[in-house]
């Protein structure tokens, strides 16, 4: 045992300093790229466009999905929602969605006020499976559940009416139901 520290020794004197250095090196880089990424997700929060690479960390692009969609600027965002999507980090990809579907809501609020409904429908519509997919991705996102219920107050799920003879509307009995709030769903 003695020989086999002897020989080893002067071996695990020299590697020791360098394994010990190497490591310091990478948790000196990592902690250079959280800055980085800090900086980056500060700017974008203080108004500031900064350029994000699709390979940023998924808090950035979160963070630049959320700036892109303040501003209206949502075509720019969805490849970075991809992004988001292929990746492992659900809380991002939700946060992501949560401010895509502020987008649209806002967009049709604005469509609403200047009475231009039938534009305003489907923006609706879209954000609300934005913030149905924020919360299949985050259940117990508040924000998502309280502004989905909104949405979902401003234009409501009708049934799907089959219809095939002019005036004349069919659809499926287990599919009607009454949308009159206070009112009974089923029989007295």
């Amino acid at each position: 045992m003695r020989r086999l520290w002897g020989r080893l020794r002067p071996s695990l004197i020299v590697a020791l300093p360098v394994l010990l250095l190497a490591t310091a090196a990478a948790f000196g880089i990592e902690a250079w790229r959280m800055e980085r990424a800090n900086r980056t997700i500060a700017a974008l929060e203080a108004g500031t466009d900064a350029a994000v690479s699709p390979g940023a960390p998924p808090p950035v692009l979160a963070a630049r999905v959320a700036f892109l969609a303040k501003r209206g600027r949502l075509d720019e965002a969805e490849p970075l929602l991809s992004v988001l999507e292929a990746g492992d980090d659900r809380g991002d990809l939700a946060r992501a969605r949560y401010a895509l579907a502020n987008a649209r809501m806002r967009e049709a609020f604005g469509l609403l006020a200047r009475g231009e409904l039938d534009k305003a429908g489907p923006l609706v519509t879209l954000s609300r499976q934005d913030y149905r997919r924020a919360l299949r991705e985050r259940p117990d996102f508040w924000d998502a559940k309280f502004n989905l219920d909104v949405a979902s107050r401003l234009i409501r799920d009708y049934p799907e009416l089959d219809r095939t003879d002019g005036d004349e509307l069919r659809a499926e009995p287990k599919k009607i139901w009454t949308d009159i709030p206070g009112q009974p769903r089923g029989g007295p």
